[in-house]
């Protein structure tokens, strides 16, 4: 069986915490790891195959997260996404590029999943009708009347999907046998794409045509951008599950949660006696129902129905209920082309991160970490120069046809416009403070010369 894991989803339900490029599947949430990790690791015991679908912006945060897994005979490839065109296209490439027998389990990288044992039988239960060509798809046995979840009924004529519903409709359906669409599917390499040659061919040619140029490495095939265009954004609900007569639906009786937004998200976290929950330390005095988190002591005094999420550099605060709309911030922000919705203070780099620990005018410092045996690209600015002091770790300087060593405690200037790059050469991490001088600090203002690690996109 091949487990295919999406990923490629930017999480804008959930900000300050998840943002373009770390979304809430890389984001530890819940516990220290991440739910792409818990994901993973809950479906070990299934298949030693792996195929990650997710945007091409994301592959070394997913190649870092396997790394921390350190699982062993265990084989990934990755289909990497330049725009992300929804599950249906997701869903295809992995068919596609799948052995026609081969069972599929394809899987949301961001949900939690608890009771082991009943989530096992649901997945050997779902296999065995995929081997007999059925497409399955997993229901969970609704907790609540959730107005946030999709729902999905089996009758006599077959299965039926059912959108987002207002309560009223949602205590409905919990009366009468609903289950929530929980976007799990279970299905025959052959069969999904003989439902899209039935159903969907125009989206099943141009999906063949964006695999057959994808640009191939060992272990990923990159889907160019030029080619995505040609792909329709659809679901796989709409494009073939609400079409396909070989649906078989498997009921789940596992605790299960999408952690689509704050309200969900509150239901992971430990509550005391006024239903407030936190992972801090919170002083509640006349404060009922309140969901916070944040990285210091916090007190509310007379607040309730709060979402209240505090970052480094971002503060969200929300009547509970109403986060659904957080997406709306988002795009707000997005309008005013501004980073924190694109980026943490700290950042992943394949070679390792960064910090903004002061943005001031005409000046930025940072902290660099750079992982043994790793370098950035080989670059120069237009607009700003930059001095790094290494605080720890050793480092080699390239600095236009100079190359030189630093140890802790030595410094360096790189003039604005000459080509440089920095190198770890050690056996622990490299950390420097770079303190950036210009009229222009933003992250755009950089052009690469090489780089190790294939990228055209901006630091």
């Amino acid at each position: 069986m091949v487990i295919a894991i999406l990923c490629g989803g930017s999480g804008t339900r959930l900000w300050p915490l998840s943002r373009e490029l770390m979304p809430k599947q890389f984001v530890s949430l819940v516990n220290h790891s991440s739910l792409f990790q818990q994901t993973i690791i809950r479906n070990i015991e299934f298949s030693n195959d792996f195929c990650i679908v997710t945007n091409d912006k994301h592959y070394f945060l997913a190649l870092d997260e396997i790394e921390q897994i350190q699982a062993e005979n265990v084989k990934y490839r990755y289909i990497l996404e330049s725009v992300s065109k929804n599950t249906a296209a997701a869903l295809l490439f992995v068919a596609l590029s799948s052995k026609k027998d081969d069972i599929i389990l394809a899987l949301p990288s961001d949900h939690i999943i608890k009771d082991n044992d009943s989530y096992k039988n649901a997945i050997l239960q779902a296999q065995t009708l995929a081997m007999e060509g059925n497409i399955v798809v997993f229901g969970i046995k609704p907790t609540s009347a959730n107005t946030g979840y999709g729902y999905i009924k089996e009758d006599k004529n077959g299965i039926e999907f059912f959108e987002k519903p207002d309560k009223a409709t949602a205590k409905n359906y919990i009366e009468n046998d609903y289950y929530w669409n929980s976007g799990m599917f279970c299905f025959k390499a052959e069969v999904l794409i003989n439902e899209f040659k039935l159903y969907k061919p125009e989206l099943l040619e141009s999906c063949k045509i964006a695999l057959d140029s994808a640009v191939n490495e060992n272990s990923f095939k990159r889907i160019r951008k030029e080619y995505s265009n040609d792909i329709e954004e659809i679901s796989i609900d709409y494009a073939i599950m609400e079409k396909s007569k070989k649906l078989k639906l498997v009921k789940g009786d596992f605790a299960w949660n999408d952690v689509g937004s704050f309200d969900a998200l509150k239901n992971e976290y430990p509550k005391d006696s006024n239903n407030n929950a936190s992972n801090t330390e919170l002083i509640a005095l006349d404060s009922k129902n309140n969901f916070i988190i944040s990285n210091k002591l916090t007190a509310t005094i007379g607040v309730d129905d709060l979402v209240i999420i505090d970052t480094t550099d971002s503060l969200l605060v929300s009547k509970a209920g109403e986060s659904q709309k957080i997406k709306e911030i988002v795009k707000i922000l997005k309008d005013k082309n501004s980073e924190l919705c694109k980026i943490h203070s700290t950042a992943y780099r394949p070679w390792g991160s960064y910090t903004i620990l002061l943005d001031a005018t005409n000046y930025k410092i940072k902290q660099i970490v750079v992982k043994p045996k790793k370098r950035l690209s080989l670059q120069k600015h237009f607009h700003r120069s930059e001095h790094w002091v290494v605080v720890s770790g050793s480092a080699i300087v390239t600095l236009e046809n100079k190359e030189f060593f630093l140890k802790a405690n030595e410094s360096t200037y790189i003039p604005m416009g000459n080509v440089h790059r920095l190198e770890n050469p050690g056996k622990i991490d490299l950390v420097i403070i770079e303190v950036q001088v210009g009229e222009y600090l933003g992250e755009d203002d950089i052009v690469r010369i090489e780089d190790d690690f294939n990228r055209i996109e901006k630091e």
